[in-house]
């Protein structure tokens, strides 16, 4: 088996008294599609705020594409292909669709955001813009206004945001978040489309779409994986059954 993409080991965090991540191994593998499920507070935004670098390990390593990146930065973390959703929107409300998806081809590629004026008519910028939204399902949406998109609409934008910065590595943070059954089915369709042209890693709490998307999940408790496994694996699973899924999720499982 090629070496993983991304390789954590013995990652640790502490708030104070509260150990977030604790002492977490995990491996990604290029090109797959990798769940983090877990009960509230199990760690799961903290791990991806340590894969992004917006926070820093107390203890442990993250290996991307085999070179240490433990203590890189968020902005060294971009370049070298690492990409990212929120789960609070951080859109520029006040743009038009394309304008925010070329903002992030314009970052990437190094410019400063105070040339974006005239920048907003260079093909350099827009035509990328247009194939990020293209992928994202909103192509007849670039001129729309940020602020008039729905709340699904506004979680394919940042897809599409992301997706701009050509990543190897894309990191999805609970974006089903705050949505009805139709939006979700929706995402979820735009993500089996990414699924195989990207790696991606997403933490969720829709359980419908994990099961439905995943290659492999990894079950997160307090601050540590229990199971890693493909789905019908973590379905089975008695230990996962026993710490998170439980009776309330059976029916998920099922």
């Amino acid at each position: 088996m090629s070496e993983p993409v991304l390789r954590v080991e013995h990652l640790s965090k502490r708030f104070g008294g509260l150990h977030v991540t604790n002492d977490l191994s995990l491996d990604i593998r290029r090109d797959e599609f990798h769940a983090l499920i877990g009960p509230n507070g199990a760690g799961k935004t903290t791990l991806i705020h340590q894969l992004h670098g917006v926070l820093l390990p107390d203890a442990g390593s993250i290996l991307f594409e085999g070179a240490p990146i433990t203590r890189e930065p968020v902005h060294r973390r971009a370049v070298l292909g690492i990409a990212r959703s929120f789960q609070i929107s951080s859109l520029v409300l006040e743009f038009s669709a394309l304008d925010n998806v070329a903002l992030a081809v314009q970052a990437s590629q190094g410019h400063s955001f105070r040339f974006w004026r005239p920048a907003a008519g260079d093909r350099s910028l827009t035509a990328p813009a247009h194939d990020a939204l293209r992928l994202a399902g909103l192509e007849g949406r670039a001129d729309t206004l940020a602020a008039n998109l729905s709340h699904g609409e506004k979680r394919q934008l940042e897809i599409a945001i992301a997706l701009a910065m050509k990543p190897k590595l894309l990191l999805l943070d609970e974006p089903m978040a705050g949505m009805g059954h139709h939006e979700s089915r929706q995402l979820t369709d735009l993500l089996m489309r990414l699924k195989g042209r990207y790696t991606i890693v997403m933490v969720e709490h829709d359980m419908d779409a994990v099961f439905s998307l995943a290659d492999r999940l990894s079950v997160l408790v307090a601050g540590r994986v229990i199971a890693t496994g493909e789905p019908a694996a973590i379905r089975a699973n008695d230990a996962v059954q026993a710490a998170y899924l439980g009776h309330q999720h059976e029916k998920a499982l099922t």
